[in-house]
Parts: C-alpha cells; sequence; structure tokens
C-alpha cells in the first residue's frame, strides 16, 4: 500500500459503463505506480485523470491502452474483458490516442497524410479510397486546404497537434485517451484544441479519458473526475463537485496550484475555452498565433 488517505467523495456511476478498470496495480520494483485503482468511462462521457507528475496517472492511461502489463487488475470494454491477442486489436481499433508532445508523437520521415494514415493502414483499412478518407479527417480538425504531402517542420505545435488528433479518430474510436494534450501549447493553442475535442465529441459521441494536471482545464470540460496521489485515488466526484467543493486536502492544493490563464483574462473573468473557436478563422492567423509557440518550443 502507498499510504495514502482513503477515497473522499465517492460517487457511484450510472449506466453501464463503455470502459471499466478494476483493482489495476502496477509495480516497478519496489515503488507501487498504481495501487488497486478503479476507472469508470460512460459512453459519451469525459472523465479526467488529475494529479501531479508521479501519481501515476500516465502510467494509468498506459495500462489501459495496453502499452503496459498491470501486475493485477483487469480492463472490460463494453462488458467484456480486454484479454488475448484478438480483444487487444480489437480494443486498439475502438481506442484513439493523443500523445502530450506534438513534437515528439509525430514521426519527422512522414508526410501529415501517412501520419494520419497509419492507423487506416494497421487495420487494413486504407484500401483505395484512403487518399479521400485522410483528406476528410484533416478537415475535421480545422486543416483545411493543407497539403496532405507536407512535411510535419512546416507545422506549428499546435498545428501538429490536429494531425495527432485526426489521427487518433481515424479508424472512429469509441473511446479517446488524451494524455496532457494542451501542456505543451501557448494558453491560446490550448483554448482552439480544447474546443476542437469537444466539437469532436458533440459530433461523433466519443468517449474520453483525459490526462492531466491542470484543474482548470478539467472544470470546463469533464463530467467526472478522478484524483489520483501516489497511485491512489484520493477523490472522485462530478467536475463540479471536485472543483468547487473539494474534500481532499491534495485536491485543494491543486487547485490552489491553477496557474493564471492571463492577466486580461483574469481581469475579465473571460472562459478559457469559449473565447477561441476550435477551427481558426483563417490558416494565416492560426499561423500568426501559433508561431510564436513554435519558436518558444
Amino acid at each position: 500500500m502507498t499510504g495514502t488517505e482513503p477515497l473522499e467523495g465517492a460517487a457511484p456511476a450510472v449506466g453501464a459503463p463503455l470502459l471499466e478498470a478494476t483493482g489495476i496495480t502496477k509495480r516497478y520494483g519496489r515503488y507501487t505506480a498504481l495501487d488497486a485503482v478503479d476507472l469508470r468511462i460512460e459512453a459519451g462521457r469525459t472523465v479526467s485523470v488529475v494529479g501531479e507528475s508521479g501519481s501515476g496517472k500516465s502510467t494509468l492511461a498506459r495500462v489501459i491502452i495496453g502499452l503496459e502489463r498491470p501486475d493485477s487488475g483487469s480492463v472490460r470494454f463494453r462488458g467484456e474483458p480486454v484479454r488475448g491477442r484478438r480483444a487487444r486489436r480489437a480494443f486498439r481499433h475502438s481506442v484513439g490516442m493523443v500523445f502530450q508532445d506534438p513534437y515528439e508523437s509525430i514521426d519527422p520521415r512522414l508526410t501529415i497524410g501517412e501520419v494520419v494514415a497509419e492507423p487506416l493502414r494497421a487495420h487494413g483499412l486504407y484500401r483505395r479510397d484512403g487518399a479521400a478518407r485522410v483528406r476528410e479527417l484533416l478537415d475535421s480538425v480545422g486543416m483545411e486546404g493543407v497539403d496532405p504531402d507536407a512535411y510535419p517542420h512546416r507545422f506549428s505545435g499546435g498545428q501538429r497537434q490536429r494531425v495527432c488528433i485526426a489521427r487518433a479518430v481515424a479508424t472512429d474510436p469509441e473511446l479517446v485517451i488524451c494524455d496532457e494534450p494542451t501542456s505543451a501549447l501557448d494558453v491560446s493553442v490550448q483554448a482552439q484544441i480544447l474546443n476542437l475535442l469537444l466539437d469532436l465529441q458533440r459530433r461523433r459521441g466519443l468517449s474520453y479519458l483525459f490526462i492531466t494536471h491542470d484543474l482548470e482545464v478539467v472544470r470546463r470540460i469533464s463530467d467526472e473526475v478522478d484524483v489520483l496521489l501516489r497511485g491512489t485515488v484520493v477523490e472522485r466526484g462530478t467536475a463540479e463537485q471536485v472543483t468547487s467543493r473539494p474534500q481532499h486536502e491534495y485536491t485543494r492544493r491543486l487547485l490552489g496550484a491553477v496557474p493564471a490563464i492571463s492577466p486580461r483574462q483574469r481581469r475579465i473573468g473571460a472562459p478559457l475555452i469559449s473565447d477561441a473557436p476550435a477551427v481558426p478563422d483563417s490558416k494565416e492567423s492560426t499561423e500568426s498565433k501559433e508561431s510564436k509557440e513554435s519558436n518558444s518550443a
């Protein structure tokens, strides 16, 4: 056991879960990264797992997607255990992944069209209409008119993350796991990416597992929140409950550490998400906004 305090503010989920992880434990030698963690995601909902660096939240995402094997515990998808090669392949077809760093998660040797086509080819879905499908996916994430034969170095971080999101939804997944998808981006670009994720959720009926340390983001996009401390869930509830009436001292500390969005936004109380469109007004305006971020990266 990790010695953290027991779960506070637990609220039972209602309805059949799309994904259910039970008793997930993962150790690295003497270090326990996850200690009997449970997670439940209902269809069309967003569950955020929140915690500081080292809390185990990214390890949980990697266990769920199958990149790490737990020491104990199980994962079920639509009520069926994700066990065995065939079940894991079917599960990965139904799950997309967006990683933290859009510079690290795209192979610079591939064109952006090839990046988006990767999961289509892996699951035998490319075929003759693959190029049209790639064009449709790029358009759906606000990359209209962008040449799919262009290489990643031509694009800013925010644009690259749009490409990563297009790749994540290429196989029409039911669940997308987002591991700190905005933390490497400039604040104005973060708002656009979050709006894009919300727009895709509405249009496609997606469920999200959102891994983050930022409770300001959680407050605006999540239906439910699990707070993770040293591999143990110490608080669970709706986004409103956790961010407005936190029960655990650790959650209160995380809320106290929420960074300022910007001095101007703090003065006028502007929300993080609604002031920036999911799809930029023009490619030129997007690049001018994001060039600062690209240059500072």
